[in-house]
């Protein structure tokens, strides 16, 4: 009865002694192996691994994958010009080195994001205090977050840590700030629209000069051209006349007495004083053109 017991305690010390001797490690993790509280060594390969049995050998398991950390409070940061901004970033990191980061945190997650965070400040400050607002939130935003990707890597790698990537979400002027920027953006746009109207003004003036140009030129051209068909036409009466006057110059000088009595008398009221033998009067009462003796 006792050699049943014997073997069974055997077969379940050898069972505790197999299972504390094997571990697993996934595709997620890094396995530190610790002998009696000193590292031996790193296990980075998911599968199953073997150790001596507990306490000789302890294992410590650290997360492997892509972490984030984000600001819970935005950055109040000073640029060139002594002016405030608020930034919001966040960056991506993970353990590169699974000895150096448990010398530097343990198992501690939280202390390696307390860590990285104070060097994101610093670098945010590196990079933003030598650049204006301006430069900042458009020209060089790249370039920022390239100097902050550069500066933590350099700082975090004696950590066990590499900095993947680096992003700034949002920035955003302080509120004292915002109101001399949206002044001096109201001025610059009362400027060029100001430049807008004098331009639009002077190239008014222009067209309106042009074309009182063009008027004048055409009305130039059509009283020349009216000049000359009046010319014409007084040439062709006159010669119409000299050949009339050539055949009849009697008929002639009957036909203008005609016209200058219907001018002289065109109203009942007209009134003309000149001696009844004038010569005005040639055809009045004689048709034949003889005047009385």
């Amino acid at each position: 009865m006792k050699r049943p017991v014997f073997w069974a305690i055997l077969l379940g010390l050898a069972f505790i002694i197999i299972s504390s001797s094997v571990f697993t490690v996934n595709e997620r993790s890094y396995a530190l192996v610790f002998k009696l509280g000193e590292w031996q060594r790193t296990e980075t390969e998911p599968g199953l691994k073997f150790k001596l049995p507990s306490p000789l050998e302890n294992i410590i398991f650290l997360d492997k994958r892509i972490q984030s950390i984000e600001s819970r409070d935005a950055e109040r940061i000073q640029t060139s010009e002594k002016k405030n901004l608020i930034i919001d970033s966040y960056v991506k990191w993970r353990i590169s080195d699974p000895r150096l980061y448990y010398i530097s945190f343990g198992n501690s997650t939280q202390a390696a994001q307390d860590r990285l965070g104070a060097q994101i400040r610093d670098a945010l400050n590196a990079a933003v205090n030598v650049r204006t607002v301006r430069a900042v939130i458009s020209f060089d935003r790249d370039v920022v977050m390239q100097e902050i990707l550069a500066n933590i890597s350099t700082r975090a790698a004696p950590l066990g840590i590499e900095v993947v990537d680096v992003r700034l979400k949002r920035i955003e002027f302080s509120s004292e700030v915002s109101d001399s920027v949206y002044s001096r953006m109201q001025a610059e746009r009362k400027q060029e629209a100001n430049s807008l109207r004098a331009s639009g003004a002077a190239e008014s003036e222009r067209i309106r000069a042009e074309a009182d140009r063009q008027v004048s030129e055409i009305l130039a051209q059509a009283q020349a051209e009216a000049e000359a068909v009046r010319g014409a036409g007084d040439a062709a009466a006159t010669k119409i006349y000299a050949d009339v006057y050539s055949e009849n110059p009697e008929f002639f000088s009957f036909f203008n007495s005609l016209n200058a009595y219907r001018s002289s008398f065109a109203d009942k009221e007209d009134t003309i004083v000149v001696s009844p033998d004038s010569s005005f009067f040639k055809y009045f009462g004689n048709p034949a053109g003889e005047l009385a003796e």
